[in-house]
């Protein structure tokens, strides 16, 4: 079962909405426990049907598990020097790339949002069995270029940790008080708009 203090975290709202989507939390304090190689290949099933523009399918994966050292090390080296402070201690890392083109050399102006789509699915695939994703910005994509020898038509994007909640005494201070502050989104009438632009 999900930890009762991460339910605590829930922003209140009026409207009811899958539990799964309720519990998604981007925590930083992971388990040392490590994710069974069978449940992390349903993890990146989900994420092979997420949609995407044309089922041109422009998601990429490079993935390391901690008890490979070796991969681990040289994946971590692609996170900015604050998401590694945090984000070692996590069983699992793994970079998002975006395949730029489609297969006739035509530009996918999409790539990105449909990379976006196949780590929803994937988080969503996580929480399902009680697994955290926290997904990061803060990476170096042209160090994870010269790491990996990427072509220029593969585009580096983003990196998550996949993991089972860990204890936040772990962390930094700040990142202690980060770990401990409520979620909260804007309201809906700041992001849908009835029929006309209004902001």
């Amino acid at each position: 079962m999900i930890d009762a203090e991460v339910i605590s975290k829930e922003a209140p709202t009026n409207y009811s909405i899958h539990k799964l989507l309720k519990n998604r939390w981007s925590p930083r304090a992971f388990s040392d426990e490590s994710v069974d190689p069978g449940l992390l290949n349903q993890l990146f099933e989900a994420a092979r049907w997420a949609p995407s523009s044309y089922n041109g399918q422009p998601w990429r994966f490079i993935v390391a598990q901690k008890e490979d050292q070796e991969s681990f090390d040289k994946l971590s080296q692609v996170l900015s020097e604050f998401n590694q402070s945090w984000a070692l201690e996590a069983p699992v890392l793994a970079l998002g790339i975006t395949k730029t083109t489609f297969e006739d050399g035509r530009p996918n102006r999409h790539a990105e949002h449909d990379l976006g789509q196949a780590i929803a699915h994937l988080t969503f695939e996580a929480s399902r069995h009680d697994l955290f994703v926290h997904q990061m910005a803060g990476i170096f994509p042209e160090k994870a270029r010269k790491l990996y020898n990427l072509s220029d038509d593969y585009k580096p994007l983003t990196m998550f940790t996949i993991g089972y909640l860990g204890d936040s005494e772990s962390l930094s201070d700040t990142l202690k008080e980060r770990e401990h502050s409520p979620r909260s989104r804007k309201d809906l009438d700041e992001i849908v708009f009835d029929g006309e632009w209004s902001e």
